[in-house]
C-alpha cells in the first residue's frame, strides 16, 4: 500500500511533455530577456550603452541620469497622473455601464433584445481608426477637443476609450450572469428587494471575477491606446505616458538611457497590474466562457 502511494506520488513526464517545458521556458526567455536588457541599460551613462551594452550596471557604469532627465524633460510625473486619471475613469465607466446592461440583456426579454445583442457583438468588428475623424468632429462641435481646460481634455478621450470597451465588457459579464441560478434573485425578490438592489447586492458580489477581468483589461486598453491619445491630446502638459514614449525618440534622438528609461518607466505599471492580477484575469475569463 505504501508503494502504491509513492509511485501515485510520483509525477511521470512524457518525453512530449519534457520537450513542451523546453520551449516553454525558451519562449519565457526570448520574452523576458529583452526587457532585462533594457532595464539594465536604463541605468547605464549614454556613452557606455553600446560599449558595454551586455554588462551589468554596477560601479561606473551606474546612474539614474536618465531617469531624472525623463521625468524632468520630458515631464513623465505630469504623463502619469493623466494616464491613471483617464484609464481610471474609462475603467469606472465601463464597469457601470457594461454591468447594467449585461444584466438587463440576460435577465429580461423585450422586443429587440436579439437585435441589441447583434449590434453590441457587431461594433466590435470596427476598430477604432476606422470611426475616428467622425467622433473627432462630434466632439469637436460639443467644444471639448484641444482646449485649455484639463477637464474637457480628459473627458475627450475617456468618451471614445469607455465606448470602445464596453462591448466587450458586456459580452464576457452576460456568459457570467447567464450562469448565475434565477432561485437566488427570486428569493431576494420574495424578500422585498426591488431590481437595483437584487444586482448590487446578489448578482454583484457573485460576478466579481468577471468584473475584475472587465476592469484590469479596460484600464490596461486604455494605458496602452496611443492612438486615440495622440489623436485628441495635442497639447504637451496634457500628454500621457504613451505619448511620453512616442516622442522620446525625437527629443532625445540617440540618447538610448532615455530612451530605456522611458520604456521601463511606461512597462513598469503594466508588468506589476499583470502580476497581481493574473488569476482574476484567467479565473474571470474562464468562468465567463465555460458556464455561459
Amino acid at each position: 500500500m505504501k508503494r502504491e502511494q509513492e509511485l501515485r506520488g510520483k509525477k511521470k513526464y512524457s518525453p512530449g511533455t519534457i520537450c513542451f517545458y523546453i520551449v516553454l521556458c525558451g519562449w519565457a526567455v526570448t520574452t523576458i530577456y529583452p526587457f532585462l536588457w533594457v532595464f539594465m541599460n536604463s541605468f547605464k551613462p549614454r556613452g557606455e550603452i553600446r560599449n558595454n551594452s551586455f554588462s551589468l550596471p554596477v560601479g561606473d557604469l551606474f546612474t539614474t541620469e536618465n531617469y531624472a532627465e525623463v521625468f524632468n524633460r520630458m515631464k513623465m510625473g505630469n504623463a502619469y497622473i493623466n494616464s491613471i486619471v483617464i484609464s481610471a475613469a474609462v475603467t469606472v465607466i465601463v464597469l457601470l455601464l457594461a454591468g447594467f446592461t449585461a444584466y438587463g440583456l440576460s435577465r429580461y426579454r423585450f422586443k429587440g433584445r436579439g437585435l441589441v445583442r447583434y449590434l453590441i457583438i457587431g461594433s466590435m468588428m470596427f476598430p477604432m481608426f476606422a470611426v475616428v475623424i467622425p467622433v473627432f468632429r462630434m466632439e469637436h462641435a460639443w467644444g471639448i477637443v484641444n482646449t485649455d481646460n484639463l477637464l474637457l481634455n480628459w473627458i475627450s478621450v475617456i468618451f471614445p476609450q469607455a465606448a470602445g470597451n464596453i462591448a466587450f465588457g458586456i459580452i464576457v459579464l452576460m456568459g457570467f450572469i447567464n450562469s448565475i441560478p434565477l432561485d437566488l434573485e427570486e428569493a431576494a425578490y420574495i424578500e422585498g428587494y426591488n431590481v437595483y438592489q437584487i444586482y448590487w447586492k446578489v448578482v454583484m458580489p457573485l460576478i466579481k471575477p468577471s468584473l475584475a477581468t472587465v476592469g484590469i483589461f479596460s484600464f490596461l486598453w486604455s494605458y496602452n491606446d496611443l492612438f486615440t491619445q495622440m489623436f485628441f491630446l495635442r497639447y504637451e502638459e496634457y500628454q500621457t505616458v504613451t505619448l511620453v514614449l512616442n516622442k522620446v525618440t525625437s527629443k532625445a534622438g540617440t540618447n538610448y538611457g532615455v530612451m530605456a528609461a522611458a520604456v521601463v518607466l511606461v512597462v513598469i505599471p503594466v508588468f506589476i497590474m499583470y502580476l497581481l492580477m493574473q488569476k482574476n484575469i484567467v479565473k474571470g475569463l474562464t468562468a465567463g466562457a465555460v458556464k455561459g
